[in-house]
């Protein structure tokens, strides 16, 4: 007689933040039925104590871990290491930010509806799969499941056509990528017949496969690369970004640039460097290619924008070549903790300055005003000092310049680039640096040196606005200027890996 397999006590404990996400994303759908329109508040309010009790969740773990470096659980599909208990912070900050951003907004939109929040705290859960996935089975659920989610709430503003065409085009786009990304999967399964990415790693590393299986392998891991690279928009499966950013309801565009981006390197990372490190010599040439591709491709049409949605979007592509690049870095000869350490402190910085900017960008929707081209960013120091100084900040530090947070992610990015002997490249990502200081200073010349074409009005903005323009605005200048307790914490998440291979990336 077969024996069904128990959940143990470990089991619980690793899933307790993926369950209350759950049942608070649950509870909001139930209770919104029941809500008057008056009382549509609260949807909000319940989401954002989710996501204090997923936190406090992950917080319970992480002290249960102690010294230990990673404990397997749901029968050895999740490995919840430092690792992902870093990542599992960063979505829920990004959440909590986003949620604050989008009270106001959805009032205006006529949009406020509970099953905006549900949908959030459920692409969480897949997100937090797909960090600690240590089963391409549960990464593939957890992928699916934060996509879904995100089609959805891209479409959100059901009356708007630029909503709708986006969600079409990023639907369409990501089940035809996420086709190519399964397939790749199951020649890997086929190859090593396990879905364990531990297994898949010491079987490709140990066993010397004949050219047929050769053959099959790298084709498993092109298209297993395709699927990864277009999650994180990278050239060329960038074409969804730029028109789903554009789309989207700003808030929901400022959650998938910073919280599903950082899944997706999430997800990237537990592939490549956890299973599939010992095919890296056919994987980091492609890289390469693919960064100086990405840096190049989206910093020139940057250029060009007039939309600020669609600018931050190409930004947001941009980013990711320079973060490939210490990818490339960290892993092209023998590891290097600098160049994944630049990628991890990168996502940090990213979350907080990314989101303020669209932030700012979300309070100038008001009245008749969508607020998200560049022209309605004219004057905005004259109606809005503060939110205009705040966006100048989140620029500046987008472009890298010190004291700012963006610095230090370029700072460690290039110095792993150097450290390995990449030169050509260390420069190539100085110069698109400094190229990309150009499109954001367009953005300081309109609010700064402009007049504004609406007149003198003064832009109004609501408290749960101004709380997280001010948190994502401290934590920009603050980790920018005292940054050494937040590297010693991306020390902490790669310091005790339970693969060998990672745990060398800080030696």
């Amino acid at each position: 007689m077969l024996s069904l397999p128990q959940f143990t006590a470990t089991d619980y404990l690793l899933a307790l933040p993926i369950t209350l996400l759950t049942l608070f994303a649950l509870g909001i759908l139930l209770i919104d039925l029941m809500l008057p329109k008056e009382q549509k508040w609260l949807n909000p309010v319940i989401a954002f104590i989710g996501v204090g009790f997923a936190a406090k969740g992950v917080y319970n773990i992480q002290h249960w871990l102690g010294p230990s470096g990673g404990v397997y659980g749901l029968m050895r599909t999740m490995l919840v290491d430092r690792f992902a208990l870093y990542f599992f912070y960063l979505f829920l900050a990004a959440t909590a930010i986003a949620i604050l951003m989008s009270v106001r907004y959805l009032e205006t939109e006529h949009e406020n509806h509970g099953e905006y929040y549900a949908l959030m705290l459920l692409s969480v859960v897949g997100m937090m799969c797909m960090a600690a996935g240590a089963d391409i089975v549960l990464i593939f659920i957890g992928l699916e499941l934060m996509a879904i989610s995100t089609y959805v709430l891209v479409g959100f503003l059901r009356r708007d056509r630029r909503s709708n065409e986006a969600a079409l085009k990023y639907l369409l786009l990501g089940a035809f990528s996420s086709g190519i990304f399964a397939y790749g999967l199951s020649l890997f399964y086929g190859l090593t017949g396990s879905t364990n990415l531990g297994v898949i790693q010491q079987m490709l590393a140990r066993v010397v496969l004949p050219s047929p299986y050769k053959t099959v392998a790298v084709v498993a891991l092109l298209t297993t690369l395709t699927g990864l690279l277009f999650k994180i928009a990278a050239v060329p499966f960038h074409q969804w970004a730029p028109d789903a950013y554009e789309g989207a309801p700003t808030t929901i565009t400022g959650f998938m640039s910073v919280a599903v981006k950082a899944a997706g390197w999430a997800m990237l990372l537990r592939i490549l460097v956890f299973g599939l490190l010992s095919m890296r010599s056919i994987w980091v040439p492609v890289l390469v290619f693919v960064s100086i591709a990405t840096m190049t491709g989206a910093n020139l049409a940057a250029l060009t924008q007039s939309n600020t949605k669609r600018l931050l979007a190409y930004s947001s592509i941009a980013h990711v070549g320079y973060m490939l690049l210490g990818l490339i870095a960290g892993t092209a000869t023998e590891p290097n903790g600098d160049g994944i350490k630049g990628i991890l402190i990168y996502l940090l910085v990213y979350t907080f300055m990314n989101l303020g900017a669209f932030g700012v960008i979300t309070s100038l929707r008001h009245r008749n005003v969508i607020g998200d081209e560049l022209d309605d960013l004219n004057g905005l120091y004259s109606r809005a000092p503060v939110e205009a100084v705040l966006m100048l900040v989140f620029m500046l530090s987008l472009a890298g310049i010190p004291p700012l947070a963006g610095f230090w992610g370029k700072y460690f990015i290039f110095l792993s680039l150097i450290e390995t002997g990449h030169y050509t490249l260390a420069a190539l990502g100085v110069l698109y640096s400094v190229f990309g200081l150009y499109y954001y200073l367009k953005i300081a010349n309109a609010m700064f040196m402009r007049q504004p074409e609406k007149g003198e009005e003064r832009l109004a903005v609501s408290y749960s606005m101004r709380t997280a323009l001010g948190v994502t605005a401290f934590a920009t200048i603050f980790i920018g200027i005292l940054p050494n307790r937040f590297i010693e914490i991306v020390n902490w998440a790669l310091g005790i890996a339970s693969n060998p291979n990672t745990a060398k990336l800080i030696h």
